[in-house]
């Protein structure tokens, strides 16, 4: 039996796709189809179902992986063990994250990283498009959004904390609302992009309204609709982190504090997998020390394997 067509159909199954298990594995996707059908061909039996659509895995082929999957994991456990006190930590791992949240936090934590291991290389991305983690080969997927892909492993890191603001000279100008209804007749500055969707979601004491005010501006960063909010355009909402130092300056008032809106949460996402690169564990177990350094117990998920370790 060749291990390591083996080691390629569990990647396939894991990934979801041929294109997903090349990426994962440094291959090409001829090269993955080929030694899966070679599998197929040793045992004797079908393992996939191949559609123009999807993968999925026959009766037996499920059997099949089960199986496998435990022996795999014991394989890399072993490997481990003979290696941790002599193999260095390296690889290269692709992230990509939004935009504000690589500038404010992202970037420091990742030089620390660096420093810390200086045979790790990353290739960052800040963007708030719309990513496939599978087939774009992205080791981690950083979003302010809920995440529901069963091929992906996904924990909520803190809550996006967002608060409605303007400028003290468009408030003098239109008034400030008073309640979350008066916010039809102002002018908003929205935040709309492939997660968000523009609109405000806000509790008014007795039931969640779904509110869309009229917008002269609509943008992808919120940065920008910070800045915009400062010039005296309209009411925006940020999260209260993008915007601390203009409120502190008084060049931003936060408005209807006692009514809050539906908060996002910054999530995490990376490739399911039957055993965890050394370079993941790493990676994850530093961004926990930091998100615990900087959020105490607002940290929402911590994934097991990790969790001892920053007792």
């Amino acid at each position: 039996m060749d291990l390591n067509r083996v080691q390629i159909f569990s990647q396939v199954v894991e990934q979801g796709s041929f294109t997903g298990a090349a990426n994962a594995l440094g291959i090409t996707k001829a090269t993955v189809s080929r030694k899966v059908a070679e599998l197929e061909a040793d045992v004797g039996v079908q393992l996939l179902f191949r559609t123009t659509r999807a993968l999925k895995l026959t009766e037996a082929g499920s059997s099949y992986y089960h199986r496998i999957s435990k022996i795999l994991q014991d394989l890399q456990s072993a490997e481990d063990l003979l290696s941790a006190s002599q193999q260095d930590i390296k690889g290269n791992l692709k992230i990509i994250c939004p935009i504000e949240l690589g500038q404010l936090f992202l970037g420091r934590l990742f030089a620390r990283f660096l420093a810390a291991y200086p045979n790790i290389t990353i290739d960052a991305e800040l963007t708030n498009r719309k990513v496939d983690v599978i087939e774009e080969g992205v080791d981690f997927l950083f979003q302010i959004t809920e995440i529901h892909d069963p091929k992906l492993q996904s924990y909520s890191l803190v809550i996006a904390s967002r608060q409605l603001m303007a400028s003290p000279s468009y408030l003098k100008r239109y008034g400030t609302p008073k309640v979350p209804q008066d916010l039809m007749a102002h002018t908003a500055i929205k935040l709309q992009s492939a997660h968000i969707n523009g609109g405000w979601r806000i509790f008014d004491g007795q039931q969640w309204l779904d509110l869309d005010p009229p917008a002269q501006l609509k943008v992808n960063n919120v940065t920008f609709a910070r800045e915009a909010a400062i010039e005296g355009l309209g009411i925006t909402a940020v999260p209260y982190i993008i915007a601390q130092e203009a409120i502190t300056s008084q060049r931003l008032t936060p408005i209807l504090e006692d009514f809050p809106m539906a908060q996002t949460k910054v999530t995490l996402s990376f490739p399911q997998r039957v055993y965890m690169p050394r370079k993941y564990l790493v990676f994850i177990e530093f961004l926990y020390k930091a998100l615990i350094d900087n959020w105490g117990d607002n940290v929402l998920e911590i994934p097991d394997f990790i969790e001892g370790k920053l007792r």
